[in-house]
């Protein structure tokens, strides 16, 4: 057999994983130049939420976080996440905008691409896949692997043979949640080499634990490539330790080749940058959770669903929101759980549980556009009674969801330059992919986010320390609520630029989770039927509409597009 190869994931999925994908460029830029001496197969650098986290929190732009890994890393491939049709967003996006991004992202430096669809519908990935060829670069097809009554080996298998029809130059089976056990992997190892004469490379996630184990099978079975982090950000729900995985294999046939005094340089550059980011890394996304093999949440999810519950005061509610993800996956027809439709189940997952009433009470726009096809064919048929409660009689789209979509680039560049937004080329897919949060920062109006500082060990505030308080600056008074975070506290309200008041209005309507008002869409005066939508809140990157609950007139709106809310602020009157 011929040496394994290394993709290593620090500078991507495992700060995904491990750290809500925080980490920032000028954290990154010294271990790219570290990990250009360990002669990797390829480092997956950018994509996936990266992107995302860089403009919303990092104030870094991701096109030149690109650039500069470029710079760093002359003679190592950058990887990057592709998400088919959805690029690096969480929707579909047009063909002139898959043409662009794509161009863009190979001319910045990206190498090799690995592209996957959610719901493993060859039909959203064609269109990026084309572009990757028609750029020169590698493209690697990915198998969102995952288990349920409607998934199996010999189906993935299938799949893999029509992504080698598709000119893939190798194949990922890319196990997001970390399920897949020794006995699958040798399995499908051994069909897909044996259906397509292609690289094989698994990536996985050490969540529950079987990681290592497979990882193991897989160097058995004859896999070309693993996905593995630097030990600092490996385990829990990371990849399997990158040192670790070069030591077994050494002065065997397998052995990568890779010396491990170089990786040592490595692992101390990511030991500093774990301390400065330790506030952010919470226990439970580095510990075992076998649970995992029950709700199937992918790593990267795991720790921002913390995050968001924190957001919303609700951490206490976890187990009851990883109670519900199968069950409203069932509901959906089984989707793998990986961007966006791990978003999509388990934002709706949490708002089941949080909100009052019967499940799908309050609906994201995502789950009704998931339901009426806009993302795909769903591996398996979907609850019809909760598709009737959440769409009704609506037709279901067939075709590929983006032949729907008309070009919008040229349309969106001249929008986005008389606002005074490009700078670059690339800054008008910025705007295109993140419309609600890109212009602030196109602007240069926002600030990099304060990391965290060390959890307290010590649940809940210090008994020196109220629960909340008030404080007045300039004339403006502030709700403050104190957590158990060390020498931190929650703005809740007007400190984050938010308008809505919090006391019993007649005819108020209230925020039911904290999240950006993306849409206002209703005027003072204007009048409304109950379930007609008043407002649109971002709320766990998912978009959260506001309907009226009564037949009325809008005598008062109190917020604005761009406001932030907290969970019970009024934000509008409805008489």
């Amino acid at each position: 057999m011929h040496r394994v190869h290394i993709t290593d994931t620090t500078l991507r999925d495992a700060h995904q994983s491990l750290i809500a994908t925080r980490l920032r460029t000028e954290d990154s830029l010294p271990l790219a130049r570290a990990i250009e001496k360990a002669g990797f197969y390829s480092v997956e650098a950018w994509g996936g939420a990266t992107f995302d986290t860089a403009i919303r929190f990092c104030n870094d732009d991701p096109w030149d976080r690109l650039s500069a890994f470029s710079e760093v890393l002359p003679k190592t491939p950058i990887q990057m996440l592709l998400r088919g049709q959805n690029l690096v967003g969480y929707r579909h996006y047009p063909d002139d905008v898959v043409e662009r991004f794509v161009a863009a992202a190979h001319r910045r430096g990206v190498d090799i691409f690995r592209v996957f669809d959610a719901l493993n519908d060859l039909r959203n990935m064609k269109k990026a896949m084309q572009e990757v060829k028609k750029a020169g670069a590698h493209l690697q097809g990915a198998i969102s692997y995952t288990t349920s009554p409607v998934h199996s080996v010999k189906g993935f298998i299938a799949m893999a043979e029509e992504l080698h029809g598709m000119d893939c130059d190798s194949i990922c089976i890319k196990d997001m949640a970390g399920l897949i056990k020794p006995g699958p992997t040798r399995e499908l190892i051994t069909g897909i080499k044996k259906a397509t004469k292609l690289p094989v490379d698994l990536h996985s996630h050490s969540t529950a634990g079987i990681a290592p184990m497979s990882y193991q099978a897989a160097i058995e079975a004859g896999v070309d490539i693993l996905d593995t982090a630097m030990s600092p950000f490996s385990l829990g729900t990371s990849q399997p330790p990158t040192e670790s995985v070069v030591a077994s294999v050494q002065g065997t046939d397998r052995d990568t080749g890779i010396d491990l005094r170089t990786l040592r340089e490595v692992r101390n550059i990511c030991l500093t940058i774990r301390e400065k980011y330790i506030g952010i890394l919470d226990p439970i996304s580095e510990r075992v959770d076998s649970d995992v093999l029950l709700y199937q949440l992918p790593g990267g999810m795991i720790s921002n669903l913390v995050s968001q519950l924190k957001e919303q005061d609700a951490l206490n509610r976890m187990d009851d929101v990883l109670l519900e993800i199968p069950r409203v996956r069932e509901d959906l027809g089984y989707p793998p759980l990986v961007t966006p439709t791990s978003q999509i189940v388990g934002s709706q997952a949490v708002f089941n549980v949080l909100i009052g009433g019967e499940r799908y009470t309050n609906v994201t726009k995502e789950v009704k556009d998931y339901l009426r096809g806009l993302y795909g064919k769903p591996p398996g048929p979907v609850n019809e009674e909760i598709r009737r409660k959440i769409i009704g009689d609506e037709k279901v789209v067939t075709v590929r969801p983006a032949d729907l979509l008309e070009p919008i680039y040229e349309q969106m560049k001249k929008e986005a330059t008389a606002a005074g937004l490009v700078k670059k080329d690339e800054d008008v897919l910025t705007y295109i992919l993140y419309p609600a949060i890109a212009p602030a920062f196109l602007r240069g109006e926002k600030k990099q986010e304060q990391l965290p500082q060390r959890q307290s060990a010590v649940p809940g505030p210090s008994p020196d320390v109220p629960a909340a308080m008030e404080v007045e600056v300039d004339g403006e008074v502030y709700s403050v609520r104190i957590i158990s975070v060390a020498g931190s506290a929650v703005v809740s309200r007007a400190a984050a630029g938010q308008k809505a008041p919090r006391g019993e209005i007649e005819g108020g309507i209230r925020s039911n989770m904290q999240g950006m008002v993306l849409k206002v869409l209703v005027r003072v005066g204007e009048a409304v039927k109950k379930g007609d939508p008043l407002m649109v809140l971002e709320a766990m990157k998912m978009e959260n509409p506001i309907a009226s609950p009564r037949d009325g007139k809008v005598t008062d709106i109190f917020v604005d597009t761009g406001d932030v809310v907290a969970s019970g602020d009024v934000l509008l009157v409805v008489r």
